[in-house]
Formats: structure tokens, sequence, C-alpha cells
């Protein structure tokens, strides 16, 4: 193989992110080396950073959604080849009935695959020059795609994820509860399916980004989103309503916001601390209303989100911050990411 070091980012305690080295695992039958260019910090990596995830464990070599350039294949591999640009997917053992399925994230061997390597790290070793991945947890990109925008395959997934059990359909309206990054990858799948995006949001920075991408956006800080969403509906209200906050604010005012009869509300963000929800279960028996879970994503929703991408039809390159990091600043890529109001915040891993 030639490589035989790695160099990556690992978590070692609250508020603390540093750059290793160790050896680079031998590349399998079916795996292929890659060498990783761009790695975006998700919420869930930097809220662990924040000490609110601490049950995800230390160390932890973490990252996922990220992308790079296959340098080297296993003897085995028949759909790769050296060069071709890639998204990381999620990755399983490839034999359970889950994984055999599309429903990866489920995985029966999912202990056994996410325990601590030999060396004793957590993760997927997102934030690494390079990694050995399995060919079923990569997606072929468009080579004209930016690094950091081809990483948005895994936080797109999870939203095809979403719009399917949505049910989203060409000119129907949905409302979009926050215009952080996940609420706007949201917005434009959803336009993408031939909806009507309305997106609510208060904080200014947010509020002009979702403009800018060409959305009907309302200041929920000057107008009341609820009134202002039947205003623009002729007092219908929302046939949909993707709740993108964690909030029980947010949750409060989905039920108000959707159509009276048959609405359809999406919990597509978690909170922690976890919000309230308050409903007359009655208001859901008379109004017949849809209350719709979603996680993560199928590996269907891989390909789906891979095609968006790769064909413009979703847009995320508004939704990346323009100063990136290098791999050895890590630490104040994390300081970024977890500030409020950024959108995501990439590290470039061979700077």
């Amino acid at each position: 193989m030639g490589r035989e070091k790695m160099r990556f980012s690992v978590l070692t305690e609250k508020g603390h992110a540093e750059v290793r080295e160790r050896k680079l695992p031998e590349i399998g039958t079916h795996q292929v080396l890659v060498k990783q260019l761009a790695c975006n910090i998700c919420t869930t990596d930097y809220g662990q950073w924040l000490g609110l995830r601490e049950h995800q464990g230390y160390p932890m070599a973490g990252g996922h959604e990220g992308s790079g350039v296959i340098e080297a294949v296993g003897e085995g591999v028949k759909d790769y080849k050296v060069g071709d640009f890639v998204a990381i997917a999620y990755d399983g053992c490839g034999e359970c009935l889950a994984c055999r399925k599309g429903d990866v994230l489920h995985c029966s061997n999912a202990a056994s695959m996410k325990a601590k390597t030999e060396d004793g790290y957590l993760g997927g070793f997102g934030f690494a020059d390079y990694f050995v991945r399995n060919t079923r947890s990569l997606i072929k990109m468009n080579p004209k795609l930016d690094p950091s925008e081809a990483a948005f395959l895994e936080p797109l997934a999870t939203v095809v994820k979403g719009m399917k059990k949505l049910r989203v359909k060409p000119l129907e309206t949905v409302a979009v509860i926050g215009a952080g990054t996940m609420g706007l990858v949201n917005a434009l799948a959803a336009r993408a399916l031939g909806a009507r995006v309305i997106v609510s949001e208060i904080m200014e920075k947010k509020i002009n980004t979702a403009k800018e991408m060409g959305f009907e956006v309302i200041d929920a800080g000057k107008e009341n989103p609820i009134e202002k969403v039947k205003e623009l509906t002729d007092g219908i209200g929302a046939d949909a309503v993707i709740i993108a906050v964690g909030a029980s604010s947010a949750n409060k005012q989905a039920f108000e916001m959707v159509k009276d009869m048959d609405g359809r509300i999406l919990f597509f963000a978690a909170g922690y601390p976890a919000p309230e929800l308050e409903i007359d279960s009655n208001v859901i028996h008379y109004r017949r209303l849809e209350m719709i879970g979603t996680y993560a994503a199928d590996t269907i929703d891989f390909f789906t989100a891979g095609k968006m991408l790769n064909s413009g039809a979703v847009d995320v390159s508004k939704i990346v911050e323009p100063v990136k990091y290098k791999l050895d600043d890590v630490q104040e890529a994390f300081k970024a990411a977890a500030t409020p109001g950024m959108y995501r915040v990439s590290v470039l891993l061979n700077e």
C-alpha cells in the first residue's frame, strides 16, 4: 500500500480536540484507501465538544460528514477505481437483516462495529487525512463539487428519509421552523420535490441566508409566524410543517401553523435538554393530524442524496462557512462550529 501512517483528530474530553497519529489499517479485499479531503463538523460532533453528549464516549475519533478521493483499492473491488471522488455513507456488517433491508443504522452487529479499535479509539475517523473504508459505505460524487459540499451527503440523506415519511408532493406548502443548517437542507430538499417552502427564523444572519437562497422567509422576531403562515396560505395553513429546531416553542408553533385537517408535522430535530410536547390527543384525533418522527437514513436515501447533490438539484454552497480550517487547527474549528448562528464549519484534511 505504501502509506503506513494516518493523522486524525480526536476528542479526548469536553472542550479538547487534538491531532494524533496511528498506523493505517491494511486494505481488505472489498475496501479502499480514501485520501480524505474535507469533513464538516456536525451538531453531534460539536455537541460532544461542548459536553452535551458525554454518552458518546472518549477518546472519540469522530466525523461522519466527509468526502475524499480513492487512492488505492482492494483486490476484490469492482465498482470503484483510483481517482474516484466519493462521500461517506453509513456502514454496517452488510449481512444482518437490518443491513440487508438497508436500515444500516440498526445493524445487529452495530455494537461490535462501534466498539473501540485495538488502539482504543471510538468513532469513524472522519477527521483523518487518510482512512481505509468499506466500499459499501461510499457513494460516488460529482468531481465538480467542492469537497465541503460533497460532504453534505449524510445530512441530506437524513433529510431525504424525512421527506419520504412526510410524503411531500409538488405544489404543497411546506413550512420549515428554523433556518439553521438542517432547516435549510430540509427547505432545499422540499423545494427540489416541487413544494412551496416558507421558512421561519429569528436570527438575522439565517434570515438573510434563507432569503439569498430564494425562500419565502418569516422574521419570527418581528412577525407572528403562525399568523404569517396563515396569511401566506389564504388562511388555510401549511400542508406540512418541519420542525428543524429542538425547542418546545417550535413544537407548539407547528400544531397551530399546520392546516386544520389532515396536516402533517415532521419532528426532524432533537434537542438537549429534551423539548416538551403538549397536545390534547383529541386534537390529533379530530383534526386527523399526523405526527411523524424521523432519524438518520437508509442506504437508498444516500443514493438519492447523491443524485440531488451531483445534479445541482440541491445546492448547499451557501450553508458552508467561508472560513475553513486545516486539520492541525481542529480545536479552533470546533470553537467556531460551536458558536451560535454558524452553518457548517469544514475541516480540510489534506491542506
